[in-house]
């Protein structure tokens, strides 16, 4: 299926045109029938001479609807663009033409309509307003509704254009702006929308995106054309059944989206892409983008560059297109294009210049090289989700598992651990190192593997869930006393273990001990033992002196000790295979 918005002056025959072409009739208000004028969105939808399936959806003209009129062409990505050839160009469709300028609408038709009347040949008059606009190259194709000439050649000539439309991409993540929310006995909430790109399947969760937030929802049935349907491709106009959320909660400008692809936003810097100077706008205005119209904040970066703050956040990419209008403005007055969806804040002097300043030298804003050398580190879902470019690594940037990493971001990871293990070795000198959580916090990490990256730059040392300076060794402080004192006795008798009371009185508790342990001091065996850690090559010694298998009681003699000291460090030296254990309790020399 192809979608057609139209476009155009009001009262210049746009549903009569559709009516023609379709033999439906687009306007659906008994109000619209009455007054014979559209204020509202319409759809119908007919089959071209090629076969291909054609929905329509039809705009109000009159300038009161302008909001109408945008919500129908925002997500369409062909125009049909109606002049009347009786009365020419008019005030709306300049309107009209620079709406769809605005949001980038570059296919479309013009139908010269009443051919039937006209009295001078308009097309010179169309070309030079579309001069420069994505349509100046349309073909004009005259018609008239009431006799039917022109009808063929312009269904033919929608064919054609058709035809040259890029093929969206079905596999997309969706995202559809709701045009129509309604209820339907038995079956509830029903939303209808141009779905543009993606892939909608009868049970597929979603998420709907409104003023008030997110919400889950399902898709308890599709309809195109009014026949059911268990999946829709792009483009269609689709009426979906939800499940999970109530007709008064969901309105147009809210959008169905696919979990997890679509970031809401509500700050952006933008760019400008045709009208008036951005410096010269009120403060204040309402800005369009798919079906929805939202009130917002502008703040002047330059002519051409402002920041956006939306009243609500939209699911956003960049280059995304908005039309500007002043609030309860009945005419455009200007387009921009998504340049930044994460912006930096502008607190000092001067900011917003050089913010102008750097958006100005940006070649693409699809490149996410500056943005990397703003922030530093980004995953690469993330870059995706907002649009940058990511089917090449930039230059200058480090792949890291999922994340793409300024070579000076890691050296500001390098330099930070660095500091804060120095800053914690000299507060916890008897501490066996910081915590790898504690230095995430202080890195502001959420990532263990960047963790692991900046670990491999500072040449750290991690064991046991700790990291340490390399060669960093505890600084005993106080405890370096009882250290001595225990060493000095060791050396004379190597096994002769202090008593738990000696330990107690040289102020040797077990924090003590373990820092001296880390520092390679001292040796700590079960029951309370501390050796030097020289005694297990020194027992080795003494015990190749003895007849192998040897006992208990013979290694004890040979190393002059009790067995207090000598059970604990033979198991130490079976655990470290120094000796074999054997049947009945003899031990023998690996």
């Amino acid at each position: 299926m192809y979608v057609v918005a139209t476009a155009g002056h009001v009262d210049h025959g746009k549903s009569t045109l559709v009516r023609a072409l379709t033999e439906m009739d687009p306007d659906r208000w008994e109000e619209e029938k009455r007054r014979g004028l559209t204020i509202d969105l319409g759809f119908a939808w007919t089959t071209l001479p090629s076969g291909a399936d054609v929905a329509f959806v039809d705009v109000p003209g009159h300038e009161k609807f302008l909001g109408n009129m945008l919500a129908g062409v925002g997500p369409a990505p062909v125009v049909l663009f109606v002049v009347a050839a009786d009365e020419g160009w008019q005030a709306q469709s300049t309107d009209h033409r620079d709406a769809l300028r605005a949001l980038g609408v570059e296919h479309g038709i013009i139908a010269l309509t009443r051919s039937d009347r006209a009295t001078v040949d308009r097309t010179a008059e169309i070309r030079t307003q579309l001069a420069g606009a994505p349509l100046a190259d349309a073909p004009i194709i005259p018609v008239s509704a009431p006799t039917g000439d022109g009808i063929a050649a312009l269904r033919q000539a929608l064919d054609e254009v058709l035809a040259a439309v890029p093929a969206p991409d079905a596999q997309a993540p969706v995202r559809l702006w709701v045009d129509r929310a309604f209820s339907v006995k038995g079956a509830g909430t029903v939303v209808t929308g141009t779905l543009a790109a993606g892939t909608l399947r009868v049970g597929d969760s979603l998420k709907v995106a409104t003023a008030g937030g997110e919400r889950a929802v399902e898709i308890r049935g599709l309809h195109s054309e009014n026949r059911a349907q268990d999946s829709l491709g792009p483009v269609t106009r689709a009426a979906v059944n939800l499940r999970g959320v109530d007709v008064a909660d969901i309105h147009r400008g809210d959008v169905l989206l696919t979990p997890g692809a679509w970031r809401l936003v509500d700050h952006l810097d933008v760019r400008r892409t045709f009208g008036a100077e951005l410096d010269g706008l009120p403060d204040n205005l309402v800005v369009h983008t798919g079906t929805a119209g939202v009130e917002a904040h502008l703040r002047p970066l330059s002519a051409d560059f402002a920041r956006i703050s939306l009243a609500h956040p939209l699911p956003l990419r960049l280059l995304d297109r908005f039309v500007v209008r002043s609030p309860g403005g009945r005419h455009v007055v200007a387009g921009v294009e998504a340049v930044d969806l994460r912006p930096p804040e502008l607190n000092r002097r001067g900011a917003a210049r050089r913010r102008a300043e750097e958006l100005s030298a940006q070649e693409s804003f699809r490149d996410p090289a500056p943005y990397l050398r703003r922030v530093g580190y980004a995953r690469l879902d993330d870059l995706d989700r907002d649009g940058f470019d990511i089917a090449a690594t930039p230059a200058g940037i480090i792949a890291f598992r999922d994340w793409w990493i300024t070579a000076s971001q890691v050296t500001r990871w390098k330099h930070a651990l660095t500091d804060v293990l120095q800053a914690h070795t000299a507060a916890h000198p008897l501490a066996p190192g910081l915590p790898r959580k504690a230095a995430m916090d202080a890195l502001g990490l959420q990532e263990e593997g960047l963790l692991g990256l900046a670990i491999a730059a500072a040449k750290a040392e991690s064991s046991e869930g700790v990291l340490r300076l390399p060669g960093q060794r505890a600084d005993l402080g106080p405890a370096e006393r009882g250290v001595a004192a225990i060493e000095e006795r060791l050396k004379v008798e190597p096994f002769a273990a202090p008593e738990v009371d000696d330990l107690t009185e040289l102020g040797m508790g077990p924090k003590e001990l373990a820092a001296a342990e880390r520092a390679g001091r001292l040796l700590r065996l079960k029951q309370g033992i501390v050796l030097l850690p020289s005694a297990p090559e020194e027992a080795r010694r003494r015990l190749a002196g003895l007849e192998q298998p040897f006992t208990l009681s013979a290694a004890r003699q040979a190393l002059g000790t009790t067995r207090r000291v000598a059970i604990p460090l033979l198991e130490y030296l079976d655990a470290q295979r120094i000796t074999r254990r054997g049947d009945g309790g003899q031990r023998t020399l690996r």
